[in-house]
């Protein structure tokens, strides 16, 4: 069962922030690219400096990021920055957002308290792999705070949910606001406190299975970790007690917002081979197309089918001054996949990161499995642009871009057990931090 509560949510105070866009924020794993320093610059009260703060000389167990994070939350909660709700509330979140071809979309959230269960037990399920440095790095947080920031980002089958949600917030103004680093984005927030609607929305979530985790892993991950390690101190709290639930935003996997890019590899710090010998030992596995520029590869890759995925290539021709060549690798035979993998399933061995790890970069490039786990000289990038830019300085060496991974691939792969590999889908828009917190200390029933 999916047990899902409304909570006594911690927000901005409107009376005291009159602009909820200078705020909020991407969740925490990705301000990066000097995204903290645009925050900083924001507001002196933008939830960045609670999610990742910036760290100081001298930082040690007694003043460090962590216990900076609980003082500002503690003290905007004092002096008014922050307010608790007056009463327990499901929220709804509405992204607008205009797709490249032009195409409106509207995505719809439920936030709510989830009651947290292992994977083993089939209510949730992962699809993909996770690091234990971000772990380690959430339950610091945790501990220091007691206090869910970020979301975890849940898809849910069916659609019946929205239509209780729509009759909630029909009519009704909405808070609304544009972060930052997706400002196209349109966020609109409500709170939801009608007894009998949140009732209707617990009793239609109850009985679904099979929610799969679409981006958070690791904060769900280090909740349940969290949560052990309080029943550990508090053996007699009751199964309503905070530590027991964590914040979700749920959305139906028939939502037509539901949008996934792909996320592009940009290789440095290589050194090993060549372009030229890069492709050379790809012909044993791929058809080589050259392809004139990034316009004309974006619209090859575009018609990649699924038994023949499609990888494009960027790196500068050694000895050669001016922009870079751009190279279509499409693999050729399907079945060498069965070969390599034998064991693993059918829609695991055909996503397009399986194909691009497991033949170019470690076949191909002999990087080897654990160096990428550890992300030596490999960089995640959602904008291909980036890196084009960072071979053209020579920043990087070569850009490795994808497709993004299709819908029925998450589902075919979570229903079969196979976690994906780490950085295979980005659903966009993010969910983003800074509309609503939920304190999950001891103190808290819901």
């Amino acid at each position: 069962m999916a047990i899902i509560r409304s909570f006594r949510g911690t927000r901005y105070n409107p009376e005291r922030i009159d602009d909820l866009s200078a705020v909020i924020s991407q969740p925490y794993d990705r301000v990066r690219h000097g995204l903290q320093d645009q925050y900083y610059e924001q507001s002196p009260h933008n939830i960045v400096r609670v999610i990742k703060g910036k760290e100081k000389p001298g930082d040690d167990a007694q003043e460090n990021v962590y216990t900076r994070a609980r003082s500002f939350y503690e003290s905007w909660l004092q002096e008014g920055i922050l307010m608790r709700e007056d009463t327990p509330a499901l929220y709804v979140l509405r992204q607008s957002f205009t797709l490249p071809d032009g195409t409106q979309r509207t995505r719809q959230g439920l936030v709510a308290a989830l009651e947290l269960v292992p994977f083993d037990e089939g209510t949730v399920l992962p699809h993909e792999r996770t690091h234990s440095g971000p772990k380690v790095d959430r339950l610091n947080l945790m501990r220091a705070t007691e206090v869910n920031f970020g979301h975890i980002f849940m898809l849910y089958p069916g659609n019946g949910i929205n239509d209780l949600l729509d009759t909630a917030v029909e009519n009704t103004p909405g808070l609304e606001a544009r972060e930052l680093f997706e400002n196209e984005v349109l966020q609109q927030f409500w709170a939801v406190t009608d007894p009998d609607i949140i009732e209707a929305v617990e009793e239609a979530m109850a009985p679904k299975r099979k929610l799969i985790i679409a981006d958070g892993h690791h904060r769900y991950e280090t909740a349940l970790n969290y949560r052990d390690e309080m029943r550990g101190t508090h053996p007699d709290a009751p199964a309503s007690v905070g530590f027991n639930y964590r914040m979700v935003t749920f959305v139906s996997m028939e939502d037509p917002g539901l949008v996934i890019l792909p996320t592009h590899r940009l290789i440095h710090s290589y050194g090993s081979m060549t372009a030229e010998e890069i492709i050379d030992e790809a012909a044993t596995y791929f058809r080589i197309i050259p392809v004139d520029g990034p316009e004309e590869l974006a619209q090859m890759m575009d018609q990649a089918s699924p038994e023949h995925p499609r990888i494009g290539l960027y790196a500068h021709p050694e000895g050669v001054d001016g922009p870079g060549s751009c190279t279509l690798l499409e693999l050729e035979d399907p079945d060498v996949m069965d070969r390599i993998l034998p064991g693993r399933d059918p829609a695991w061995r055909m996503l397009d990161v399986t194909v691009l790890h497991e033949l170019l970069i470690q076949r191909v490039m002999d990087v080897s499995e654990e160096a990428v786990e550890r992300k030596e000289g490999i960089e995640y990038l959602r904008d291909p642009q980036m890196g084009y830019d960072a071979v053209d300085a020579g920043e990087a060496e070569f850009l490795f871009i994808l497709n993004p991974t299709r819908m029925e691939q998450v589902r075919a792969c979570t229903a079969a057990d196979e976690k994906m590999p780490q950085k295979s889908t980005d659903f966009y828009p993010k969910v983003i931090s800074g509309l609503v917190m939920m304190p999950v200390g001891v103190e808290e029933q819901l």
